[in-house]
């Protein structure tokens, strides 16, 4: 079994090294660069990955793209902002003993998630289960706007390992803030006028209180600390701009 990592990137400069290094010991490093400013594409070249610049299409559109641009069919996809750690790699390399009777088209892997410098458990952020590694024969990623997700076919098998991807997602509360305006949300919103979702004043008034209650309450953010309970505030934020957002697509529809 070869295996393909594919790492999607831009303007990563600061973090592209740590998940190429996460990585070292497949057989292919390939980053899909969307034409970074900064020095993403030497960092990346620089430590022997295969470097290709495209403009950004999307998601799932630039996850794809790189799949196909691979060298093999077992492909293990990352962000540029998560690293596979050691016993996750361990986990990885020992699935190549399996027969290949035995082994499954595609692998989730459990994703631990750093926020304002703690490891985050609660808040509905864990054990968040990806499935990033996988042969590629057996599906494609699905074409959504956001949250995108390997799609397997009808048939193929999918087992679970135990260890995880490391996920160090922002950069600090203004960083937060200002994906979650300027990308998250709008996407998110998009998506649902997509598929014909449609919402309400009531609904945009209720979205932010329950998804705070939800994450901090229910999904037990108190636990995480501040971190949590700043989680829990950006859910709401989040909530109720996709909403508010969606309400504004329906009346320009009209």
């Amino acid at each position: 079994m070869h295996i393909s990592a594919v790492i999607i990137a831009g303007n990563e400069e600061n973090k592209i090294g740590d998940a190429i290094r996460s990585v070292d010991w497949v057989d292919e490093v390939i980053v899909i660069d969307s034409e970074s400013t900064d020095r993403t594409r030497e960092i990346a070249e620089g430590m022997g990955a295969y470097v290709i610049t495209r403009p950004w299409p999307g998601f799932s559109a630039q996850k794809q793209f790189g799949l196909e641009a691979a060298s093999f069919d077992w492909i293990l996809s990352l962000d540029a902002d998560e690293r596979i750690s050691p016993e996750l790699r361990d986990e990885i390399l020992n699935v190549r003993n399996i027969p290949l009777s035995l082994r499954a088209d595609g692998y989730k892997m459990p994703r631990l998630s750093f926020y304002m410098g703690r490891a985050i458990r609660h808040c509905g952020w864990y054990p968040d289960w990806q499935l990033r590694f996988f042969n590629r024969q057996k599906g494609k990623w699905k074409d959504v706007l956001v949250h995108e997700s390997f799609q397997m076919r009808p048939n193929a098998t999918i087992d679970r390992l135990k260890f995880n991807i490391l996920h160090y997602s922002s950069d600090g509360a203004q960083y937060h803030h200002e994906m979650i305006g300027k990308r998250y949300a709008p996407l998110a919103a998009q998506q649902l006028f997509k598929d014909g979702v449609k919402t309400s004043p009531l609904a945009i008034a209720m979205a932010g209180p329950i998804a705070f209650f939800s994450t901090y309450f229910l999904k037990l953010g108190i636990l995480d600390g501040l971190p949590g309970y700043c989680i829990a505030r950006f859910a709401a934020q989040h909530a109720f701009l996709k909403k508010l957002c969606l309400w504004e697509m329906q009346n320009e529809k009209k």
